[in-house]
Parts: C-alpha cells; structure tokens; sequence
C-alpha cells in the first residue's frame, strides 16, 4: 500500500515538474506589455516621447516585438520585429535608419539588440529584466537619424 501510494505521489510530481518546464519554455520574462515610465528614463539627446507601449511574446528562441508610442512632437510611432536569439538579422519596421535587428539572449534576463541600415551597425540595445520582473531596463547606444550620439536609458513598467 504504502509503495502503491508513494508511486502515485511520484508520477504526480513528474507531470507537474512537466508542465511547469513546458510553461516556462514558452514564454520567457521578457514576454508581456510594458509601459514606458517617462520619470525614471533618461533621454540624450532628448526630448523623451509622450508614450511608449512595448507587447513582447518571447519564449527561449524566438522573440516577436511590436512597439507603439507618440513620439515627443505628437507623431505615432511603430516598431515591429521577429526574430530568433541567433545574432542573425531579421527585418524591422519603422525605424526610420535602419532594417535589420540581430538578437542575442546574454543570460535568462538580459538581451542585445544589433540595429542596422545594410551592413552598418547604427544601434545596439541591451533589455535586462529586474529580479522582480516588474521593470525592464533597455540601454540604447549608437547614432540617430542625424548622426548624434545616442545614450538612453529607457524603463518600462509591466502591465
């Protein structure tokens, strides 16, 4: 009896462990909507945009990403992708000085993004998820479209 109640107990942890991985494999902690928070991001140069809203659907090999905001002057913007975690280059829509995005997953939280016009990298972005998984943290470093530096720091909040 005991034996009959402890292989019951055991096949019923092995198909919860299951599910759980099957879960986790499926969607990763980048995956959600998020929302930038304009207090706690830093533009340079600026100005900051009015709005962001980022809606990731990401799981340990591929990401699908579709941005839609009101940029500072009140003109709408939208920024889509998808792509593997592979360093190769996939299109991207509406940036305005660049076609390609490269992605590489650094570690289960932190992302790297390699924008590029051809074959000229234009901007890198690094998107690390806190240990709460309440905010994301993307670091964006190259060249606008007027050939300025670019060094901003940009918070989301989850939704």
């Amino acid at each position: 009896m005991r034996i009959k109640r402890f292989a019951v107990f055991a096949t019923t942890l092995l198909f919860v462990a299951l599910a759980l991985s099957l879960v986790a494999r499926a969607a990763d902690q980048h995956s959600g909507t998020w929302k930038m928070n304009p207090a706690k991001s830093k533009y340079s140069p600026g100005p900051t945009p009015k709005s962001i809203t980022v809606k990731i659907d990401s799981d340990g090999d591929n990401i699908k990403l579709s941005s839609e905001g009101i940029d500072a002057a009140g003109n709408p913007t939208h920024v889509e992708y998808t792509a593997k975690y592979d360093g190769k280059d996939y299109p991207i829509t509406g940036v305005p000085n660049a076609d390609t995005v490269a992605l590489e997953r650094l570690d289960a939280s932190t992302i790297r993004s390699t924008i590029k016009k051809g074959d000229q990298v234009v901007m890198t972005v690094t998107s690390v998820i806190s240990k709460a998984g309440k905010t994301r943290t993307s670091t964006f470093k190259g060249k606008d479209t007027q050939g300025q530096d670019v060094n901003n720091v940009v918070v989301y909040d989850k939704q």
